[in-house]
């Protein structure tokens, strides 16, 4: 038997607005099928909402446009994301079989008609610099992912990546590939204070060439 998912917090209908059945519907799925399916471990279930759910959901303003999520897994941020912009077209890219079947049953259940999976890595992706935005969370170090991520961004793009404390070590330990790069602009914001009780840390950069 699964563990208690948690209470609905009260942010999350302000975050979800209009779509927030939707989100339910997802969320409960995650509860159900997650750790039988390898998608999370046994003990987020009664976290789903706070540590998961809402901490995607609450970097939902800085995408537009045509948006990747490098390593979706179980579709945190990606899914959660769609959910929460159904105006902004979205790519999740996750390269385990078992994944994919889960986004692309979650995308045809869900109706999200602004979602494509592709089953790869995302140094695999072949259609140049496409996108807009490109995120990523819980997935691997800054300097790990530029490499990755910035080359599908096109000039004038940005990288959101949700990251936990050790953000700004992570920064500095990167200065190479920030220059190798052309990133600029390079920030990290601290959102969801007051609304969550587990804030979120974006680290925000602008590909410039």
């Amino acid at each position: 038997m699964p563990e208690q998912l948690e209470s609905e917090p009260a942010a999350a209908a302000h975050l979800f607005g209009d779509r927030i059945e939707i989100a339910r519907r997802f969320t409960q799925n995650l509860a159900v099928h997650g750790e039988e399916r390898g998608l999370i471990g046994p003990l987020e279930v009664p976290r789903l909402w706070t540590r998961h759910i809402l901490n995607s959901a609450i970097a939902a303003p800085y995408f537009h446009g045509r948006a990747v999520d490098v390593g979706s897994g179980a579709g945190l941020p990606g899914l959660v994301l769609a959910i929460a912009r159904p105006d902004v077209e979205w790519t999740l890219i996750e390269p385990m079989e078992r994944r994919t079947a889960w986004l692309s049953e979650q995308v045809a259940e869900l109706g999200l008609s602004n979602v494509t999976v592709a089953r790869m890595r995302g140094e695999e992706w072949t259609e140049g610099r496409v996108f807009d935005v490109a995120t990523a969370r819980a997935v691997s170090a800054v300097r790990t992912l530029l490499p990755i991520t910035a080359p599908l961004v096109r000039p004038g793009g940005r990288l959101v990546f949700l990251k936990g404390a050790n953000v700004a070590s992570e920064i500095e330990a990167a200065a190479k590939a920030v220059r190798k790069h052309g990133l600029v602009d390079i920030a990290v914001e601290v959102v969801g204070e007051g609304v969550l009780d587990e804030p979120t840390r974006v680290f925000l950069a602008t590909v410039s060439r």
